[in-house]
C-alpha cells in the first residue's frame, strides 16, 4: 500500500526510492508489527477476558499448570492483525507469494479460532473433532501447494534440494511436489501448536526461524546471491522477506505479555497459522529440510507425541512422563522458566546450523 506511494513519491524527490530496497522495509515491517502488537496488546487481552474462560488445562498434567486456569487464549490474533496490518503497508502487493502466505496464514488461523471458540464459547475442552480440524489444513495445504505447482515460472521453484550437497538436486513431477507441500504447511502447522504448552515457549522459537527463513527469502530472490551461494533462485520471493520480519516483530509484540507468567496464551488461531505460514515459506524458498533443521524443537516436541502413542498402544506403556515432551521435564522437576529458556537456546543453536548451509555446500 504505502510502497505504491512511495513509488509515485519518488518521482518528485528521489530519497524515497528507498523503499524499494526489501531490507529497508523488512526493517519497517518488523518494527511496525511490534509497535502495533505492544499498543493493541492491552486491548486485546482485555477484550479476550470478557469471554471469561480461559485456556483449559490438563488435568493430567503439571500441577504448576492449574494456577494458569482462566488466563485469556486466542492472543494469537493479535499476531495474526499486525502481520497482516504491517505487510499490507510495506509489502509489494503485485507479488502472488505475499498473497498465498496470507491467505494460508488467514485460512489456518480461521480453522485455530474455531477451535478455540468451541473450547472457550462452547465450553467443550477437546475443542473442533480431530478429524474435521485435520480435514480443513489439508484442503487449505492440498490448495496451497496446487498453487504452488501451477504457478510455478522456473524449474528452481519445483526441486527439491538437499542441504550440504550443492550437486543434489531432484525435480518433482505434480503429486510429488503437491504432497511435500502439503506435509510441510499441515505438518508444521500442528508442530507449533503442539509446542504451545508453556508460556512463551512456541513464540520465540518462530521468530528464530521467521528470522532465519528471510534470509534464505531475500537470497533465493536475488539473482546475484542465490548464485553466490548456490541455493535456488525463485523470482519474487525476496518479498517473503517482509511477512517474516513482521512475524518476528509481532512475535516479539507478543511476547511481551505472553512470557512466564503469561497475561495472555497464543491459542490455536496463532500456532497452526504460524506454523502453516514458516511450512509455506520454506516450500517456496526450497528449504524444507533446512527448516526441519532450524525448527528442530518443533519437530522433536511432535516425534515426542507419535512415540509416545505408538508405544502405549504397541506395549502399554508410556517413553515419556508425559507428552509433548516440554512436560516431561517439568514432571522430572525442573521449573517451566528453565525449560522454556533451554528450548529457545536450543532453538538458537538449531537456527545458526541451518543457517551455515547457506555456505557448507
Amino acid at each position: 500500500m504505502l510502497l505504491e506511494l512511495t513509488r509515485w513519491l519518488q518521482q518528485l524527490e528521489s530519497t524515497f526510492a528507498l523503499f524499494n530496497y526489501i531490507t529497508f522495509r523488512s526493517i519497517l515491517a518488523a518494527l511496525t508489527a511490534l509497535f502495533l502488537s505492544l499498543w493493541m496488546g492491552p486491548a486485546v487481552i482485555r477484550k479476550l477476558a470478557q469471554f471469561k474462560g480461559g485456556q483449559p488445562i490438563r488435568t493430567d498434567g503439571p500441577q504448576s499448570h492449574f494456577s494458569k486456569a482462566g488466563t485469556p487464549t486466542m492472543g494469537g490474533a493479535l499476531i495474526l492483525m499486525t502481520v497482516l496490518l504491517s505487510v499490507m503497508l510495506w509489502g509489494d502487493l503485485r507479488n502472488r507469494y505475499v498473497w498465498l502466505v496470507m491467505a494460508v496464514m488467514l485460512a489456518f488461523g480461521v480453522i485455530g479460532w474455531y477451535d478455540d471458540w468451541i473450547k472457550i464459547v462452547k465450553r467443550d475442552p477437546n475443542g473442533l473433532k480431530s478429524r474435521w480440524k485435520y480435514l480443513l489444513q489439508s484442503v487449505f495445504g492440498l490448495a496451497a501447494g496446487i498453487f504452488l505447482w501451477k504457478t510455478a515460472d522456473v524449474a528452481a521453484a519445483t526441486t527439491f534440494y538437499i542441504p550440504l550437497f550443492k550437486s543434489v538436486a531432484l525435480p518433482l513431477a505434480g503429486l510429488s511436489f503437491i504432497a511435500i507441500a502439503y506435509f510441510w504447511i499441515v505438518g508444521f502447522s500442528n508442530a507449533v501448536n503442539l509446542t504451545d504448552g508453556l508460556d512463551g515457549l512456541a513464540i520465540m522459537p518462530t521468530v528464530l526461524v521467521a528470522c532465519a527463513l528471510a534470509v534464505f527469502a531475500y537470497a533465493s530472490g536475488n539473482a546475484v546471491f542465490s548464485n553466490y551461494l548456490q541455493i535456488p533462485q525463485v523470482p519474487g520471493a525476496g518479498e517473503l522477506t517482509i511477512i517474516c520480519a513482521a512475524i518476528a516483530g509481532a512475535g516479539l509484540g507478543f511476547l511481551w505479555f505472553n512470557t512466564y507468567p503469561a497475561m495472555v496464551f497464543m491459542g490455536d488461531i496463532g500456532a497452526l497459522s504460524l506454523g502453516a505460514v514458516l511450512g509455506t515459506i520454506a516450500v517456496i524458498v526450497r528449504q524444507e529440510l533446512v527448516l526441519v533443521v532450524m525448527g528442530g524443537v518443533f519437530v522433536v516436541e511432535t516425534l515426542s507425541v507419535m512415540i509416545q502413542v505408538a508405544s502405549f498402544k504397541l506395549t502399554g506403556k508410556r517413553v515419556f512422563r508425559m507428552a509433548p515432551i516440554h512436560h516431561h521435564f517439568e514432571l522430572k522437576g525442573w521449573p517451566e522458566p528453565r525449560v522454556i529458556v533451554r528450548f529457545w537456546i536450543i532453538s538458537v543453536i538449531l537456527v545458526l546450523v541451518g543457517l551455515a548451509t547457506l555456505k557448507v555446500r
